[in-house]
């Protein structure tokens, strides 16, 4: 089964275009579901072949992980990675049969995305402290991510020459390689013009290395040492003037998240279903929407039609000749 899973992760890469962490996740997912079929068919792992699992096995793998208390979009996903796989010999005439197919998928509830309202979007953009460089680094990021609607990954691996301000316009590269260009705001600009033209060059210059080691570190207080500085094109930099991470970047919303008292969870992912409720909420159409954030189906992108409420009793008010008041 090895050298199957290592052809199928080749044609991801090469043919599907896919991204490491997906690839990474095929991989998990592909040895913990191994080691169970091994255990149950009292078998070495490497010596189960394709034919060997069936639909039962699978069903019996669901029941397991299950029983470990897995979420069901887990499970789900667990699932789909082998039909992927058994897609994918079935087309290589590998196998004649993908069981994986013949198995229900675990049924998923269809939460609805959490997002802040207008107001609490702007408190939470405008709490970097901007007499600092680092304040001046973190309002433009901030103001990036919720401009644009970016996914975390599309933020971190932004460059330079990825900004046009002058036209308004990032230039993104989504999922499976997708590229978009996403216009941003006025505000965002101008974070971003001065975040360039003041911190940046400060931070890949070390500007903030800290000559004494038991001076506390402008982010969060501990004693940092210097580090060797690398010459990177990333937009967004750390305190060493390397590329930020998505963990940094993570790090730095959740201080602000604590700072400004928003009493909920608030990830990345939080400004991006923001960015599309708000404009949603302001008249946006849904095609515009999807363009906008990068989604293939336009089903992806229904999920936010549900906080149009209000909006749409107010059109339904000013516009039905029985509701007005």
């Amino acid at each position: 089964m090895y050298c199957h899973f290592d052809n199928f992760l080749v044609y991801l890469k090469v043919e599907k275009n896919a991204s490491p962490r997906t690839i990474e996740s095929y991989q998990k997912d592909f040895f913990r579901g191994l080691d169970f079929f091994a255990s149950y068919l009292k078998k070495e792992d490497h010596a189960i072949e394709p034919k060997d699992l069936d639909h039962r096995l699978f069903r019996l793998y669901l029941g397991q992980l299950q029983e470990q208390g897995l979420a069901r979009t887990t499970m789900a996903r667990h699932l789909a990675a082998w039909r992927s796989l058994y897609r994918y010999l079935k087309r290589e005439n590998i196998v004649e049969d993908n069981p994986a197919a013949r198995v229900a998928s675990p049924k998923l509830k269809k939460g609805l995305p959490s997002f802040l309202y207008e107001n609490e979007t702007a408190r939470l953009v405008e709490a970097p402290d901007l007499t600092n460089p680092l304040g001046v680094r973190d309002r433009a990021l901030l103001e990036t991510l919720y401009a644009a609607g970016l996914r975390i990954n599309e933020l971190t691996s932004l460059d330079l020459a990825d900004l046009d301000l002058g036209s308004g316009y990032v230039r993104v590269l989504g999922k499976r390689a997708k590229e978009r260009l996403v216009p941003i705001g006025s505000e965002a600009i101008t974070a971003l013009h001065r975040y360039l033209t003041e911190s940046r060059q400060r931070l890949l210059a070390n500007a903030f290395h800290v000559k004494n080691k038991n001076q506390p570190n402008l982010e969060d207080g501990r004693p940092v040492m210097p580090r060797a500085n690398k010459i990177t094109n990333a937009v967004f930099l750390n305190r060493w003037g390397e590329r930020l991470t998505g963990r940094g970047m993570r790090k730095i919303l959740n201080k602000y998240v604590e700072q400004v008292c928003l009493e909920r969870k608030v990830s990345p992912h939080t400004l991006r279903h923001s960015f599309a409720t708000h404009l949603l909420n302001a008249g946006a159409d849904l095609r515009s929407v999807q363009e906008l954030l990068g989604h293939t189906s336009l089903s992806s992108t229904q999920i936010y039609t549900h906080v149009t409420g209000e909006r749409l009793k107010t059109v339904y008010r000013r516009s039905h000749p029985r509701a007005k008041e």
